[in-house]
């Protein structure tokens, strides 16, 4: 006999609880690979700390570029396209003009991204998700056709650039030698352990890449993504979704059939030092993204499975204020205005690090939301985007058992 419990976890009665789970997952995927990036500049320089190189730490490495890498930035661009049509979607319930609400959106999250890059984390990815949701919003009206032949295209277009950077363009002639990048991310570790003003200074150091990165990769990927979200949303594909087991083992076989050789191989190749390994992440990442969708889904579905559900939404309810709250502690343990461990973390420990944190962002988030309807950082953003300060009702969510 089925019966309602009623779990002290924030939602909206039309809201679908799997996407805040499946958001919340993704955050923690994405922040096991950017801690490797906060606690020294040796990943951003495209080389290895020498300080750390035993068999357990290049096995490590080896796992986080082959089942990390790339593929939980794609899922949560993804939901990000999914989340786009239900503001869409609240926006006509409420009769307001949707435009003019998600430019300023846009707006507010570009501004939390340029505060976030130059105090906490130059990987930002919200200044990028902010400039390539004006590519969304101009889009928005398309057909499904057409949105889904635009993402195909740019990512065509992505693997075509690679292809040929790859096999014509030599990447000695604008990439320093293995020595040089060695010493490059020494001295750049030394500045996160400065003061704060050497912080800021190293971080705004990193704009350079992070533009090319974004025009290169991580934009037009995005935008793929955003378009694919879209759609999905349109046909409220998370709807019903757990219940279609056949289909869910369907994409698992064929997610990890492709997507783990494919991380096997962009791994072994060399990762993000290596354009082929790129170009062969570029292709085989959604796969294993997807395929990673499928087997969460499948188990927040199934009769024991509903707690990782319930740990999960919340997170993914706040994920602006846990994307930014991951940055935050990473200045706090890694720079010099904290514990100044910059350099001095292995990458097994890392990893330990990361669970540690996501671990207590579950049980923040959860109490967090028992008295309060939005996280800080979802608050202030909508008060820019509805130009009110939102309501303070709370809500709950119904899990079967």
């Amino acid at each position: 006999m089925n019966q309602q419990a009623i779990v002290t976890v924030p939602a909206e009665s039309k809201r679908v609880h799997d996407v805040d789970a499946l958001r919340g997952f993704a955050l923690l995927g994405i922040f096991v690979v950017n801690i490797t990036f906060m606690a020294s500049a040796y990943p951003g320089n495209l080389v290895d700390n020498p300080s750390f190189s035993t068999p357990l730490d290049d096995a490590v490495r080896f796992l986080v570029a082959a089942l990390f890498s790339m593929k939980f930035y794609l899922l949560f661009s993804f939901l990000f396209g999914y989340s786009f049509v239900l503001q869409m979607n609240a926006a006509e319930r409420a009769g307001a003009a949707f435009v003019p609400r998600m430019l300023r959106r846009s707006l507010g999250l570009f501004a939390l991204g340029a505060a976030h890059i130059v105090l906490l984390y130059d990987g930002d990815v919200l200044t990028t998700y902010a400039v390539v949701c004006l590519v969304l919003l101009a889009m928005y009206r398309v057909r499904d056709r057409t949105a889904l032949l635009t993402a195909g295209s740019i990512y065509a277009l992505v693997l075509l650039s690679l292809i040929v950077s790859a096999a014509f363009l030599d990447r000695s002639m604008f990439m320093p030698s293995h020595d040089e990048a060695l010493a490059t991310a020494a001295v750049q570790t030394q500045a996160m352990l400065g003061s704060p003003a050497e912080i800021v200074g190293y971080h705004i150091s990193g704009l350079e890449l992070l533009v090319i990165q974004a025009v290169s990769l991580q934009g037009p990927t995005a935008l793929a993504m955003f378009l694919l979200g879209m759609v999905a949303a349109r046909h409220k594909f998370f709807k019903e979704f757990g219940t279609r087991t056949a289909l869910l083992q369907k994409i698992q076989w064929v997610g990890f059939a492709v997507g783990l050789p494919g991380g096997v191989l962009f791994a072994s190749l060399g990762g993000d030092t290596n354009t082929w390994a790129t170009a062969v992440s570029v292709v085989t990442a959604p796969f294993l993204a997807a395929a990673y969708v499928a087997t969460l889904i499948r188990i927040m579905h199934a009769p024991w499975g509903a707690w990782v559900r319930t740990a999960l939404a919340p997170v993914g309810r706040m994920a602006l204020t846990n994307y930014l709250g991951q940055s935050l502690v990473g200045i706090i343990l890694f720079s010099g205005i904290g514990l100044g461990l910059a350099g001095q973390v292995s990458p097994p420990l890392l990893i330990m690090l990361a669970l540690a944190v996501f671990a207590a962002q579950v049980l923040i988030s959860a109490g967090w939301l028992r008295h309060h309807r939005y996280g800080p950082a979802e608050y202030l953003l909508r008060c820019f985007t509805y130009w009110n300060r939102p309501g303070h009702t709370r809500y709950t969510m119904y899990v079967q058992h």
